[in-house]
């Protein structure tokens, strides 16, 4: 029988040559405290974040450093941001490192559209897909939370899609889901994310001070029941609309379970 050696590598950098080489890298590099206090930063990052407070990408205020910082320690999971910095577009990278209680924040610039550079934008109807939806839905909760307001997530099911592909074709369907979006995303206010939730179904997050969103579900209703002419033929299809609002103090899987289950009734 072979036997087989194994030995663990040890490799000593000197700290200089680390700070060279992390000074150097395309992308920003923050170390955080569990409060949000950066302890170290490459110049890249220093650069791109500047004075002003970071949007996400909808032009919408993102949670201070603090509650990132704790979020992302408090779930043990790494955190991916669209940001709007002040001279850039970045993805923000948090990555918890748990036995500092520090996090790693790489910021990496793009050049084109942020949702559309990482592929999050749905290429039929334009709308941010699932997991750009998640994200916003998971800040506005954090909003709700931390501010005092309310996050609503609307969920729209669009009934007998079938039936219109039997009927008219593949792409005649392909078109009345486009036309819908379309209508959503003019028809809603454009701090709403309009957003394809799966290939039948679109969803709408709001944010509002008081309330419920219930009107923000009529709407939805409204703009998504009217016919849509398709080929010369008017075609109506039916909409199931359903909706729930939270404070924030639920997580983001409950929110979405409960409106689901709202759904299916």
């Amino acid at each position: 029988m072979s036997t087989v050696q194994t030995s663990t590598a040890q490799t000593t950098v000197p700290r200089a040559v680390w700070d060279e080489f992390v000074s150097e890298l395309p992308v920003g590099v923050l170390l955080q405290d569990g409060n949000g206090v950066v302890l170290a930063a490459n110049p890249m990052a220093s650069s791109l974040l500047g004075d002003a407070r970071a949007l996400d990408d909808s032009g919408a205020p993102l949670p201070s450093c603090a509650e990132l910082a704790a979020q992302v320690l408090r779930t043990g999971s790494p955190l991916t941001i669209p940001m709007a910095l002040p001279h850039a577009k970045v993805w923000a990278e948090y990555f918890p490192v748990e036995a500092r209680g520090q996090v790693l924040v790489l910021l990496r610039p793009v050049q084109a559209d942020v949702p559309h550079s990482a592929g999050l934008l749905d290429a039929l109807t334009g709308l941010p897909g699932r997991a750009l939806l998640l994200d916003r839905l998971d800040q506005a909760l954090i909003r709700a939370r931390t501010q005092g307001t309310l996050a609503s997530l609307v969920l729209a099911d669009v009934h007998r899609m079938a039936a219109v592909n039997a009927a008219h074709g593949f792409r005649r369907g392909d078109e009345l889901l486009a036309v819908l979006a379309k209508r959503l995303r003019q028809g809603l206010r454009a701090d709403y994310t309009v957003a394809r939730y799966g290939g039948d179904s679109f969803a709408v997050v709001a944010e509002h001070p008081n309330g419920s969103g219930e009107a923000v579900a009529a709407r939805v209703r409204e703009l998504t029941g009217r016919a849509v002419r398709l080929g010369g033929e008017r075609v109506r299809t039916g909409v199931r609309v359903c909706w729930v609002t939270s404070d924030g103090e639920a997580p983001l899987h409950s929110v979405i379970a409960h409106v689901e289950e709202r759904l299916r009734r």
